[in-house]
């Protein structure tokens, strides 16, 4: 496996995945709901923490994975900064134009989506896909047939890669990849590959018929997914310091409470 993958085994990785999934999904609507710039920047710093110091990986892998959503943060501030409407003029140049109001709207902005992005992120990269699915079959009782069936397809992702590369190989060899255009190869290579595709998922699908995943009875589980106390601190952190947060933006904010739904844009 790519280093770029590799990690230590820390606490997050042993927290009960449907519950993981459920915490996540509730901060999405949180951070969907916060409308101060204050209270955003502190939100972003709770989940950073964890990001950063509870994932297993390294600064500098964490820093290669978190880039792109960078420059999706630079990208989605400095739009509403630079061209966002506002009554207190900072600086404006021809359509350029920098208002106190577009100036905390677009940060707001920007930060909202840096923290989709690193919950997006600590999920993925502390979630094993075959835990997650044998932990929605324990705890929220999905059916095995389409359980194992999302297992099936996460599993030949990598295996259309490894077919693509040697099919990539073999052209190669024969010369084919020069002597012909793009759109020539690429229906050279969608052919093969979405025929092994159509014939991998047809033994799956006889298989599975074969082991009775059509069938309602009770099934047993090679995994046992569980909770832990971890689980429990897991939710206790997020909700003391979030708590926390919101009662200093309240009594004590260190930037101006204004919210950004009723400036203008």
């Amino acid at each position: 496996m790519n280093s770029l993958f590799e990690a230590k085994h820390t606490w997050l990785h042993s927290i009960n995945p449907s519950l993981k999934l459920v915490t996540i999904l509730s901060l999405f609507i949180v951070a969907i709901n916060i409308h101060f710039l204050d209270l955003m920047i502190g939100f972003l710093f709770v989940i950073l923490l964890l990001f950063i110091f509870a994932t297993g990986y390294s600064y500098k892998q964490l820093f290669m994975l978190s880039l792109p959503f960078v420059l999706i943060f630079l990208s989605t501030s400095s739009s509403m900064i630079l061209f966002g409407k506002g009554e207190t003029i900072l600086y404006k140049w021809a359509y350029i134009q920098v208002s106190e109001e577009s100036l905390i709207r677009g940060i707001h902005l920007g930060f909202r989506a840096l923290s989709f992005a690193m919950l997006g992120l600590l999920f993925a990269l502390t979630t094993k896909p075959v835990k997650l699915f044998y932990s929605l079959m324990q705890q929220f009782k999905l059916s095995p047939k389409f359980a194992y069936s999302f297992m099936a397809a996460i599993r030949l992702i990598p295996i259309m890669i490894e077919e693509y590369q040697m099919i990539i190989n073999a052209q190669r060899v024969r010369g084919l990849e020069q002597r012909n255009n793009f759109l020539i190869r690429m229906k050279w290579l969608a052919i093969p590959l979405l025929s092994q595709s159509i014939r991998r998922a047809y033994r799956i699908a006889v298989s599975m018929e074969a082991k009775q995943f059509q069938s309602d009875s009770k099934r047993t589980y090679y995994y046992k997914v569980g909770f832990s106390r971890n689980d429990l601190f897991f939710i206790s952190y997020f909700l003391l310091l979030l708590g926390l947060i919101f009662i200093l933006s309240i009594h004590d904010p260190f930037l101006p409470s204004t919210d950004v739904r009723y400036l203008s844009e």
